[in-house]
């Protein structure tokens, strides 16, 4: 019989993987044209770096709100999203991606923390959020994010 909280580790892993009933952020960056990181999709008022940018703000900003009872987080909704009109370059977009993987990859260390307790309320969190919930809103927001762009980069004809 298996351990319930090994259990619970691996399913948020495989979660936060990807690969379920989502594509992971790995294979829907994967080979973006780099002509069309800055491009905006038809009736979309942002571009995919945009959107890879809000997933990295977003994702780290609950990270750190989970590590780091000193973080203060951006401003609601206009700290996690660039400028509209704020382009990068092909290594720009690269730093996002990075950036973005790296704090995945230490939300997954935080799951395989034998110390991590899931339903212990983070104590300087808000009206009693624990990381089992930090970690589903992770991998809700970033499901949803990463399905969009799968479904932009089809729109703008950037699968090759």
């Amino acid at each position: 019989m298996m351990n319930t909280d090994h259990a619970l580790r691996n399913h948020l892993l495989s979660q936060l993987n990807g690969g379920n009933a989502h594509m992971s952020f790995e294979d829907v960056v994967a080979n973006f044209p780099p002509e069309l990181i800055n491009t905006n999709p038809p009736n979309v008022p942002y571009t995919p770096w945009h959107l890879i940018e809000h997933l990295r703000i977003t994702q780290w900003d609950i990270l750190e709100y989970i590590r780091n009872p000193e973080h203060i987080s951006p401003d609601w909704p206009v700290g996690y999203w660039p400028e509209r009109t704020a382009t990068t370059n092909a290594a720009g977009w690269q730093t996002t991606i990075d950036q973005f993987l790296a704090d995945l990859q230490a939300l997954r260390d935080i799951v395989n923390d034998p110390n991590t307790y899931f339903f212990t309320p983070i104590p300087h969190g808000y009206d009693g959020h624990t990381v089992l919930r930090e970690i589903l809103v992770v991998v809700d927001h970033n499901a949803y994010h990463i399905g969009e762009l799968g479904i932009l980069r089809q729109v703008m004809k950037a699968w090759r």
